[in-house]
């Protein structure tokens, strides 16, 4: 602490240079030596709330989901049971946001299965999967090769739109994904054509491009079936409306596709005429 005025004149001249100061009033009787006192002992701060709570039940939330779709999909003996599941499976958000369960259109007994990415507006409102402008183009394409919705059986690896048509989450994707397994080994198809990046790299489990994927053949075996399905990957054709200059690919995809089809016993297939 500073020393003590010597005499009462210095002492009136820190009063007076102190009220200047605006230090004019007195707070206690006596001065207090704040650098002598012992240092004030600050509380510690409460404990955070843990913040990975909520991550933990997210987690939770979809396993429990991924198990119930598995059990469901696994119990469903055909593809009216399939269908019926999927209406009373509750463990994908997107079917809480979307108008129709989209299920499947086409032949189930044509041994060829086109599997594609996630419904859109028309296939929302419609409930069948490719019926919108895409659509119009697939059945186009498929034409070209002598293939049809009589001739082959249409899906796709998610069964709801997603609002906005936005990307669908992993989670989405893993819940509908018992499900996609189950209908490809309950139809029993000869070929699988995948359309589309989601579609392919889904099934395949890789995370290579459909750039990459496309006009490879690959063999699919999802659980329930008893042989391998032999697997093309070609490009959607939402892709093909955006990027015309790639329909010289799929073609190339298609025709390979047609090909691999001829080489079936008639016997085996009815996959059209080409």
């Amino acid at each position: 602490m500073s020393r003590q005025p010597a005499n009462a004149a210095e002492a009136l001249a820190w009063l007076a240079w102190q009220a200047e100061m605006g230090a004019d009033e007195a707070l206690e009787e006596r001065a207090r030596d704040r650098f002598a006192e012992p240092p004030v002992r600050i509380a510690a701060p409460p404990a955070p709330v843990s913040v990975a709570a909520p991550a933990v039940a997210r987690l939770v939330a979809v396993d429990e989901a991924l198990a119930s779709a598995r059990a469901m999909a696994a119990a469903a003996g055909d593809l009216a049971a399939l269908k019926t599941a999927l209406q009373r499976f509750e463990g994908c958000g997107l079917k809480a946001t979307a108008t129709n369960l989209v299920f499947a259109d086409g032949n189930p007994e044509s041994r060829v299965m086109l599997v594609g990415e996630a419904p859109g507006a028309e296939e929302d409102r419609q409930g069948k999967p490719f019926v919108g402008v895409s659509g119009q183009l697939l059945d186009r394409m498929l034409a070209c090769v002598g293939l049809d919705r009589t001739t082959a059986y249409i899906t796709n690896v998610l069964f709801w739109r997603p609002p906005g048509n936005r990307t669908p989450t992993p989670a989405e994707i893993a819940a509908c994904l018992p499900f996609v397994e189950r209908h490809i080994a309950l139809v029993r198809p000869t070929h699988l054509l995948l359309l589309g990046g989601m579609s392919a790299k889904t099934l395949l489990n890789t995370g290579e491009g459909i750039l990459r994927l496309r006009g490879k053949w690959t063999t699919l075996q999802p659980g329930g079936l008893d042989y391998a399905v032999p697997t093309l990957p070609t490009l959607h054709p939402a892709f093909l409306l955006r990027q015309p200059a790639q329909k010289r690919q799929a073609w190339r995809d298609l025709v390979a596709f047609r090909a691999a089809l001829d080489k079936i016993p008639s016997t085996t297939r009815s996959v059209g005429e080409g």
